[in-house]
């Protein structure tokens, strides 16, 4: 296919696609799959290898969120029957992370509901940073707290921070059909306070939330602009008791072209398949693995994943090989920046 060799030749260049490119590539027929996963395994392969990036989750306070947010099981009237609890300490923070880096993990992000951190917030965040990194002195710590304020980022990075995550989501134009509580530019915003501050910027979207073609490669398109060095691509969960409980559209075949347009996109940036890949992607897993350079270990904030050995195993039976701790992720001209 034309499409597929001009995508391989922007990619390898890190040239943007064009919306249309980007939008045909979700077009694409079944009888195309392997085709497509083909081509943006070569730009994978090209800026990342083999190698595959373990992640971690330690979910700090769970539950009684005051956003809305739709797909949330956390979010503000939730019925969802999840754990809710308020700030896990330090010491129990750096043991839970301590089972993920003993796993392989290289990166551990911590995550707390909320709208965003306060002050006080901060400070306990920070102690917790400095408790993992005094175990564990090479592991990535990526924090994940919402809306951040003026001074708040800079503050975890003095702390150790090397990344703070805060996704977009969906496309601007669908945004407020997902939430309320607060603005598209309030996501953008804390990205970019993330950026200046020298933290890795982390930011992603989720699939799955009754989003057109159209809104997907918007809000890749939008990503591509904000240039985070990693991209978490999820698939929604439908949890019973929120208002997106029935929207069950995923295909693995679906989920597959997603991975492929945003790799074509993003090409030389950490794609990371995230929350919903084992009820999404099932068996279709390993092939994931030729356009994402990246996957959490382990379970999600309020759902299961599968087991960390599973996982293990899916990436060598692929021929993929974890990173290495003392392996530099990104591309030179992005690990330089």
């Amino acid at each position: 296919m034309d499409l597929l060799n001009t995508l391989v030749d922007k990619g390898l260049r890190r040239e943007t696609p064009t919306r249309e490119e980007a939008l045909a590539v979700l077009a694409t027929s079944d009888d195309d799959l392997l085709d497509v996963v083909a081509a943006a395994g070569k730009v994978r392969r090209h800026w990342f290898g083999r190698r595959v990036k373990l992640n971690y989750l330690v979910n700090l306070k769970s539950g009684l969120c005051p956003e809305d947010c739709s797909y949330c099981s956390q979010r503000l009237g939730s019925k969802a029957e999840i754990l809710k609890y308020t700030w896990l300490k330090p010491d129990q923070a750096s043991a839970a992370a301590a089972a993920g880096v003993s796993g392989g993990a290289k990166r551990v992000c911590l995550v707390a509901s909320g709208r965003g951190p306060t002050d006080r917030d901060v400070d306990r965040v920070s102690d917790t940073i400095k408790a993992i990194k005094e175990q564990n002195e090479s592991v990535e710590v990526c924090a994940c707290l919402g809306l951040l304020s003026d001074g708040q980022a800079e503050r975890l990075r003095e702390a150790g921070a090397d990344a703070y995550n805060h996704n977009l989501n969906t496309s601007e134009s669908t945004y407020g059909d997902i939430t309320t509580t607060h603005t598209y530019a309030d996501r953008v915003d804390t990205v970019n306070k993330a950026h200046a501050a020298g933290l890795s910027a982390c930011s992603g979207l989720i699939a799955g939330m009754g989003e057109s073609d159209e809104d997907l490669v918007d809000v890749v398109f939008s990503l591509r602009e904000l240039d985070p060095d990693s991209v978490p691509v999820n698939f929604l969960i439908p949890m019973e008791g929120t208002p997106l409980a029935k929207e069950w559209h995923l295909t693995p075949q679906r989920c597959l072209r997603i991975l492929a347009m945003t790799r074509f996109v993003c090409p030389d940036v950490e794609v990371r398949i995230a929350g919903g890949r084992e009820v999404h992607l099932r068996t279709m897993q390993p092939l994931a693995l030729h356009l994402a350079n990246s996957i959490f270990l382990g379970d999600y904030l309020t759902s299961e994943g599968q087991a960390g050995h599973a996982d293990l195993e899916l990436i060598a039976d692929a021929g993929f090989e974890v990173e290495g701790a003392g392996e530099v992720t990104l591309p030179e001209h992005r690990a330089s920046v």
